[in-house]
């Protein structure tokens, strides 16, 4: 007889997304440890950060010789940092986002099927097979018939109140934790990275998947041309993922869902 187990498991997919929100300024956020980080803007026009929790905000001018930034928040599972100029404008914004999914395992005779359910991909193996990828999470590139292009993101955050137990057993309610979207507009110099803790193979694969379209034009040496998804540095994309668009603008669209399972 089959038997199935239905879990939650916390923080399986860890996403870093940042983007400028002018045009007029490049902000990098770097040398992060547990209550500090550095702030550099190419033009010198970041003069306030603020760090934005589920439970707490908190804001500090930003120091012109140093740009070091202190704070002593817990920062939890998610946290945006907002970056803004002289005239209260935000000129660059980063989010932290730690997802959490689900686990099915099903007891078979020649040993367990794991399905992983996380960030609207399903990730799933067989005890004698490798890892595989059947859906993946939820991004599109389209360039516009007005002109420009568009960068779209939908993550999702599912946690599990309680035990649910014997997967066999009907009777789960879905309920909606509200969403946010750090992100809709136009905005310059994005990029994302995501790591995926299920097995070190998946987060390698998002990427060829993401960078499949540079690959081609890279290999028929046409990325002068090229608008798309590219790679941050690296051709891999293991640094992170930005947007080749020539020139045009990024409407660029965040949303995070966040969902709660109950029985």
């Amino acid at each position: 007889m089959r038997t199935s187990l239905l879990q939650g498991v916390s923080n399986l997919e860890h996403w870093v997304i940042s983007a400028d929100l002018t045009p007029s300024e490049v902000v990098n956020i770097g040398q992060y440890s547990n209550n500090s980080f550095v702030i550099t803007s190419i033009n010198q026009t970041a003069a306030k950060v603020t760090i934005t929790t589920e439970n707490s905000e908190f804001t500090q001018l930003i120091s012109a010789t140093s740009g070091l930034v202190e704070h002593n928040m817990q920062l939890g599972e998610w946290y945006i940092i907002t970056i803004f100029n002289d005239n209260d404008e935000p000129i660059h914004r980063s989010i932290k986002y730690s997802l959490s999914g689900l686990r099915l395992i099903t007891s078979l005779g020649n040993g367990e099927h794991e399905i992983y359910l996380i960030n609207n991909a399903r990730i799933e193996h067989f005890a004698d097979s490798a890892w595989e990828i059947s859906q993946f999470p939820r991004i599109e590139f389209d360039e516009l018939a007005t002109g420009g292009t568009r960068l779209s993101m939908v993550l999702t955050n599912v946690v599990v109140n309680g035990s649910i137990g014997n997967a066999n057993q009907l009777g789960i309610d879905i309920i909606s934790a509200g969403s946010m979207s750090p992100f809709s507009g136009e905005c310059f110099n994005i990029r994302y990275a995501t790591t995926n803790s299920v097995s070190p193979v998946i987060s390698p694969q998002y990427d060829d998947l993401w960078l499949n379209s540079y690959a081609l034009n890279r290999a028929s040496g046409t990325l002068d041309s090229y608008v798309g998804l590219s790679p941050f540095e690296r051709a891999s994309g293991i640094d992170g993922i930005s947007v080749n668009s020539l020139g045009q603008s990024v409407f660029f669209d965040v949303t995070i869902n966040q969902v709660v399972l109950e029985r």
